[in-house]
């Protein structure tokens, strides 16, 4: 029992990182119809500059803020270079951004070498839970800094003047323009802040993860199932979902290795397509 509970928690916890970035994901597609292959690079990028960060000054608390400063700049960078000019053809916006990842793959590995690093955690130690479980105290702390920023964006995204024109440019872009809402501008912010996400959620995972060239390759694909199962365009939806893929695979997990539990947790989520086309919380694409 205790070793379900653990895992479910590593799945909770992972879960709510994992609805960081695919958040991210989720505000560049509802918005742009850019489908951003490179968004697990993001994370990567982020894991890496949080390990620089903390190797230089010795503060995670730096890595946590700077980190996703710099994410919002790459962001708009990349918008403003490689997104804007093909952002009509769809095709090409796939291609910009497999390109992008790649250079940005490549360039991590060409300076910072292919062997993969550990950040150590910024708190240490374990607490005791009730039913007598042992659990990393980072881990906890993790979960809960991912579920403060999820909160702070929503309240963001629903108390804000540039939170409201992003709803809008959504909605209905023509009528947006119509308006007077600049949406050249709430199309850069919106990539910068889906970048930001990113790389925020690859300094909250660095410490229980590996800082690795090759780590957006993995996290990718679980980010694009939960932005599906939650339903295109629907953003609370997506993050729920990555939470519930994280915590069935973790409680999977105690009965399968972590393979046959990645594919049993994708198979359910197959299930729920299959039965819900327009994805689990019916997004505002449907």
């Amino acid at each position: 029992m205790a070793e379900i509970t653990t895992l479910a928690l590593n799945g909770l916890a992972w879960g709510l990182i994992v609805a960081l970035i695919a958040l991210g994901l989720s505000v560049i597609f509802g918005l742009l119809d850019v489908i951003n292959v490179a968004h697990g690079d993001f994370f990567m990028v982020g894991t890496v500059l949080a390990w620089v960060a903390v190797d230089a000054t010795g503060s995670f608390a730096v890595a946590l803020v700077l980190v996703p400063i710099l994410g919002l700049l790459l962001g708009a960078l990349t918008e403003r270079i490689a997104i804007r000019p093909v952002l009509s053809t769809i095709v090409l916006t796939v291609v910009s951004t497999h390109g992008l990842g790649i250079l940005m793959q490549e360039g991590v590995r060409a300076t910072f070498g292919a062997t993969p690093r550990r950040l150590v955690a910024p708190v240490g130690g374990t607490i005791t839970l009730p039913g007598d479980v042992q659990y990393d105290v980072y881990r906890l702390v993790a979960a809960g800094a991912a579920a403060l920023a999820l909160l702070a964006f929503f309240a963001f995204q629903q108390r804000t003047r540039f939170g409201t024109w992003m709803r809008a440019v959504r909605h209905d872009r023509e009528t947006a323009t119509t308006l007077g809402i600049p949406v050249a501008r709430v199309q850069l912010l919106t990539f910068s802040i889906g970048a930001g996400l990113a790389l925020l959620g690859g300094v909250i995972a660095a410490p229980i993860t590996t800082v690795d060239f090759r780590a957006g390759i993995e996290i990718l694909p679980t980010c694009f199932m939960a932005v599906v199962v939650g339903g295109l365009g629907n953003l609370p939806g997506t993050a729920a979902a990555a939470v519930l893929l994280a915590v069935t695979e973790g409680v999977v997990s105690a009965f399968l290795d972590p393979s046959a539990a990645r594919i049993v947790s994708l198979c359910l989520m197959c299930a729920v397509l299959f039965l819900r086309p327009h994805g689990l919380f019916a997004g505002a694409r449907a």
